[in-house]
């Protein structure tokens, strides 16, 4: 099972920044069980969405040059703040440093101007033909997905003239 986590990007600097954000709706079913009587986002879908962000970043800063970009490590994972059904939660995440195959990124999420998530994250990139000649096919399809579903989620504004 996959949640999107991130509604839409709001702003791209590719190589440095990406904010995004998730509207978070009492329509969404886990929120039924966490917690009944006082529903909340769950921090791991915090992280989540952070995660989310920072790899359509990495996507969008490498013209989509991987199918697979996954988290490898979070650290200094804060939690301060809740996010409750009809609040929108505002991600940033931003490049800290990069190699061949790891990007450091530094993210946090944002209700309003409450914090509620922060914190360091490592992600991995990669392509399963990597591993696999085989899978080449399977990255050709992963990456065409990917761009078709971030063309929805970012869309730019014209430059004012």
């Amino acid at each position: 099972m996959r949640f999107t986590l991130v509604d839409k990007v709001t702003e791209l600097e590719p190589g440095k920044r990406i904010v995004t954000i998730k509207n978070l709706s009492l329509a969404e079913e886990y929120l039924a069980d966490h917690f009944p009587g006082f529903p909340v986002m769950p921090g791991v879908f915090m992280l989540e969405a952070m995660t989310q962000a920072s790899a359509w970043l990495i996507r969008a800063s490498e013209d989509f040059a991987h199918s697979q970009v996954t988290l490898k490590e979070a650290r200094n994972v804060k939690y301060a703040s809740f996010v409750e059904p009809g609040q929108q939660l505002v991600i940033t995440s931003e490049i800290i440093s990069q190699d061949e195959h790891t990007t450091k990124l530094k993210a946090q999420g944002m209700v309003g101007d409450v914090q509620t998530v922060s914190a360091r994250l490592v992600l991995e990139r990669y392509n399963l033909a990597d591993s696999d000649p085989a899978k080449q096919v399977t990255d050709g399809v992963v990456t065409y997905k990917m761009r078709e579903l971030f063309a929805l989620l970012w869309r730019p504004q014209p430059a004012a003239v």
